[in-house]
């Protein structure tokens, strides 16, 4: 039995084949397009996902879309004509590309692939549950699905047993979390749905001195994490815009423009922001364990890529276990569809549950042979060396140990928006000056912006106050706290990538500035070829850790082919590229030519 997940025309597109229950290919159509949040029809995905089976459209059983297009319309109908007339140029912009597209998705679907037999359409909310619950190792348990709006629906929880979802409550647009940190991403300067996680990471330099005055104007919040929102201070349902000007009068100006340096202020709010949606979401959390008595809990939607948030309800201990989808967003959905047509639809079991899960590390997306790549670089006379496996991993580590920085390129590319050492950036966590060469020099991206580690599952305690495996890059957690250095109160009167530089534990790259990180365990299940690499870099230092940040730069996705990853390696200034089994020294380059130049205009976000 075939089914192939869609999620298509709102933003992050992709496509998942679904044969007998096992996930066999799932990718995200901007990583073939190069277009950042491609929200277009994920043609080519779906391409990728049937040559990755060996199959054809013919073959397919089903096609399962992530939504329901006609109750996602009737909200827009109903919203505009609640806010009449308001919203009007809105209403313009938004109503063509529906008639002549978002409408008739089923017809889309037939044309675009030739597919004539049964489409499934699954609602929004369901296709993040099902994404959060059929792949986890759990038999039963609470879900909580967090996001902006599917059709109606903002946040929903329930519970799935075996091979059932049953949703038990929703919170309705336009009382959102999600639409709640995008505002205040939109009013801090930074680009809503792509940029809540700069807020996330820029909290720890603020204090939360706005939050009494999000709680006494703008949320009302119950004990369940229930809310509504005071939509005065909204722009979202009728206008062009998140924020309105009374908004701007609560907070006392107008909102920061893009590019425009960091004000403190800009910090306070996004740490208030981050405040509250930690409380949001442990309130719901509280009430989900002692509604449903369940011990474990499966979160999805994009509020689930709010990593911090996920660490308290870790260290809060309000469930036994978590299990978070690591493609969160919407691109997900396309896999949830598809486990929904295969579990819930089709009523298919559940069995043999894996001790980890069911996501094969989230490594999902093509794959290039040793082969394919020289072949690749011969083509271009690039110079290159191929070596044996335990050569190449020593090598590695004898350039990390001098700080060098490594573009890392193996296997399967990463389904979701993480880089989990498929196609990643890394470097030397102990180095000080690591943060400023990648944040500066290859990421080009604000200086603010803490690194994620990668760090042996056998290591973690050593390293973090985690108990549990944090395979995905979804939770975060404090530093040992005797690996921490304590600075001095000079420091308040730094910022950004000045009070990153000041060493704050033994491993300073991946050391935020409250003490704390986002972390990758790394076993040798999901990832031996990694596992290999810190391995053999702990036998040498001690330190089974290194930092790890996605292998693009600011405002291009990550990398998916070899010829992605060359042209980002000659336009930055990494030092060595590890294609499979082949490096590239850059000493050995020429210079940026015809070949590297970027497919598009990169569109800062």
């Amino acid at each position: 039995m075939k089914i192939l997940g869609i999620s298509a025309y709102f933003h992050d597109s992709a496509a998942a084949l679904v044969i007998d229950g096992k996930i066999v290919a799932a990718a995200q159509e901007e990583r073939f397009t190069r277009k950042k949040h491609d929200a277009g029809f994920p043609k080519q995905a779906i391409e990728y996902c049937l040559t990755e089976a060996g199959i054809t459209v013919e073959s397919l059983d089903y096609v399962a879309f992530y939504d329901k297009p006609l109750l996602k319309f009737e909200r827009l109908l109903e919203t505009y004509l609640a806010f009449a007339p308001q919203g009007f140029n809105s209403f313009i912009k938004a109503i063509p590309i529906w008639i002549k597209q978002k409408l008739w998705v089923h017809e889309l679907i037939s044309k675009e692939l030739g597919f004539k037999k049964e489409i499934i359409f699954t609602e929004h909310h369901e296709s993040h549950a099902a994404s959060a619950f059929f792949p986890s190792p759990f038999a039963n348990a609470a879900i909580l699905t967090i996001d902006g709006v599917g059709e109606w629906a903002t946040t929903s929880y329930g519970v799935g047993i075996d091979n059932k979802l049953n949703l038990l409550k929703e919170i309705h647009f336009p009382h959102s979390l999600g639409l709640l940190y995008s505002a205040f991403t939109y009013y801090t300067g930074f680009k809503v749905n792509s940029g809540e996680y700069k807020v996330m990471g820029l909290a720890p330099y603020g204090e939360p001195k706005y939050t009494q005055q999000i709680y006494d104007h703008i949320i009302d919040l119950k004990a369940d994490g229930s809310f509504q929102l005071d939509m005065q201070y909204f722009n979202y349902c009728a206008g062009l815009t998140m924020t309105s000007q009374k908004f701007h009068d609560l907070f006392g100006a107008e909102p920061r423009q893009p590019e425009s340096p960091l004000r403190q202020r800009d910090m306070d709010l996004a740490a208030s922001i981050q405040v509250v949606c930690e409380e949001v979401i442990l309130r719901m959390a509280r009430h989900i364990q002692i509604t449903t008595g369940e011990k474990n809990l499966c979160l999805a939607g994009g509020v689930a890529l709010n990593c911090v948030a996920n660490g308290k309800i870790l260290s809060e201990k309000i469930f036994d276990n978590i299990w978070i989808q690591p493609a969160s967003g919407d691109a997900g959905g396309a896999l949830g569809a598809a486990l929904f047509t295969w579990y819930d639809y089709l009523g298919n079991p559940r069995s043999n549950l894996p001790d980890t899960d069911y996501m094969e590390g989230s490594f999902l997306g093509p794959a290039y042979s040793d082969d394919e790549v020289e072949k690749y670089l011969k083509s271009k006379s690039i110079p290159y060396q191929r070596l044996e496996t335990e050569t190449l991993i020593k090598k590695v580590v004898d350039v990390l140990e001098v700080e060098k920085v490594v573009g890392w390129f193996q296997g399967r590319m990463e389904f979701g928006p993480r880089a989990l050492g498929a196609r990643s950036i890394i470097g030397d966590a102990r180095s000080p000056k690591m943060q400023f060469i990648m944040n500066l020099k290859i990421k080009f991206r604000e200086s603010f912006r803490p690194f994620a580690p990668i760090v042996l599952d056998s290591a973690t305690k050593k390293f973090f106050e985690l108990e549990v495996e944090s395979p995905y890059m979804l939770i975060v957690a404090p530093v040992q706290s005797h690996l921490r250095i304590a600075n001095s109160t000079h420091e308040n009167h730094l910022f950004g990538i000045e009070r990153l530089n000041l060493p704050r534990s033994t491993v300073p790259a991946i050391t935020h500035v409250d003490y704390s990180a986002r972390i990758q365990t790394v076993d040798s299940i999901r990832n031996k070829r990694l596992h290999d690499l810190l391995s053999e870099f702990e036998r040498r230092t001690n330190h089974g850790i290194l930092v790890n940040t996605s292998f693009n730069v600011r405002g291009e996705p990550i990398v998916c082919t070899p010829e992605d990853a060359i042209r980002c390696f000659m336009r930055t200034e990494m030092d060595f590229l590890v294609l499979g089994n082949i490096i590239l020294d850059k000493l050995d380059q020429e210079k940026l030519d015809q070949h590297f130049e970027p497919k598009n205009v990169l569109e800062l976000d």
